[in-house]
């Protein structure tokens, strides 16, 4: 069933929504893609603009248990919650804890793997369409432990990139300042992960996949949305405008507003929000010092440091808390004094911090696919840390899912179904 000649209607423009209209678009679809904001000026604008295969590894891992006695404090960098959401959020949290087992994670890492693989191929390709390969650098990121005791417990981690083929090197002291010198030496283990790639600048990568959407035919409505509802001839989107949009087939790839938005379409979605701030900082101007040639993750400081155009973004670690809960920049100072120890960081060079919400499924995996008991409504959300990366994987999925054909990967570990149940009307 191809989807040539067919209205589709997409709610959401970061980088899931703007891949998975583009892909339509080019596959013969009239698409009119909907947001109330432009294109990646949201949770797909604040990332480190990483797309590496190192990003198969979930938060909710077989170490997550041994972790826990360190969180009892929630003075973490890299982790802080809200126990009152936490409290409201039981279900999901239960569920978040049971995928940590075994079982669960190796079909987790194995589907996302498969997805980032496929991801970062068509990227390239993007990149390349769209005149935006400048933005791309190929070498690699780079994990940093301070603590001999650190490193020793990324067994797992290490094991798994392994498994998985992932090329790794692992850095002495001496070797870390020879890869990037401008690191203060604070250092005794790194791990380079080498065929990967980023980005300086995400927002803009989102913005110009946009672009060549709109070159292809598609059509972008800068509108919020109300809600959604399917009907015999098809689907409708009413604006908050009033408007209503009509259309053959409609996705949803709100990111982390999915789940409110859902709700009053008469869909309860099992996700939280693994919240995160970012601010960027001068470094050091003067050409007589080292500038940082790729973003480095310190384990210990719990911070991603990454060179963009607009200068050195400090992004945090997870801040669980509701979608729209007031912002605390308590882990963004933490994790800025923590990289003034390893880093000329300079001065701020925004006013405010940036806030972003990743939208996460208690497996750590995405929904991809048919909506429950549906027949014309599709979702592609729920892609926590990496929907930046997979985006353009995920149109793909969903694109041959939507045609009938069989996707290039297993689209079954992201059915819908598992986190996402439908209300009888």
């Amino acid at each position: 069933m191809s989807v040539t000649g067919k209205s589709i209607i997409v709610v959401g423009a970061g980088m899931v929504g703007v891949s998975t209209a583009l892909e339509l678009s080019k596959r013969g679809a009239k698409v009119t893609l909907l947001d109330k904001s432009e294109p990646g000026r949201e949770t797909s604008y604040g990332n480190a603009g990483v797309l590496a295969r190192s990003s198969l590894m979930p938060i909710n891992n077989p170490t997550l248990l041994s972790q826990l006695p360190g969180l009892i404090g929630n003075r973490g960098a890299g982790l802080r919650y809200d126990p009152w959401f936490l409290a409201a959020n039981l279900k999901w949290a239960v569920r978040f804890m049971l995928s940590s087992r075994p079982n669960v994670f190796r079909k987790t890492t194995q589907a996302l793997d498969s997805l980032i693989r496929l991801s970062i191929e068509k990227h390239l390709q993007l990149l390349d369409q769209t005149g935006m390969r400048g933005h791309l650098s190929d070498q690699g990121w780079v994990f940093l432990y301070r603590e001999q005791e650190s490193f020793e417990r990324t067994a797992l981690l290490r094991q798994t990139l392994a498994a998985y083929e992932v090329p790794v090197s692992h850095l002495r002291p001496q070797e870390i300042s020879e890869l990037e010198p401008a690191l203060m030496p604070i250092f005794k283990h790194g791990l380079w992960i080498k065929g990967s790639y980023s980005v300086n600048d995400p927002g803009a990568i989102v913005a110009g996949y946009a672009r060549h959407f709109a070159e292809t035919g598609g059509v972008f409505v800068q509108s919020g949305v109300e809600r959604i509802s399917e009907n015999d001839d098809g689907t409708e989107a009413r604006l908050s405008s009033g408007e209503t949009l009509r259309a053959d087939k409609l996705i949803v790839c709100l990111g982390p507003w999915s789940r409110n938005f859902l709700k009053q379409s008469g869909y309860d979605v099992t996700m939280a929000y693994e919240r995160g701030y970012h601010m960027h900082f001068s470094g050091d101007s003067r050409s007589n010092r080292k500038r940082l040639m790729r973003p480095v993750y310190d384990t210990t400081g719990g911070y991603v440091l990454a060179p963009m155009t607009q200068g050195l973004r400090l992004t945090t670690g997870v801040e669980l808390a509701d979608c729209d809960a007031p912002k605390s920049d308590r882990q963004l100072k933490q994790a800025e004094k923590a990289a003034r120890e390893a880093i000329f960081l300079g001065e701020p060079v925004q006013d405010e911090s940036w806030l972003g919400r990743r939208p996460t499924f208690p497996d750590s995996r995405p929904a991809i696919g048919l909506a429950p008991s549906s027949r014309n409504i599709y979702f592609a959300f729920g892609h926590q840390h990496i929907g930046f990366a997979t985006g353009p994987g995920t149109a793909l999925v969903l694109a041959d899912l939507m045609e009938g054909k069989t996707p290039a990967i297993d689209a079954a570990p992201f059915n819908p179904e598992r986190f996402i149940t439908r209300r009888a009307s």
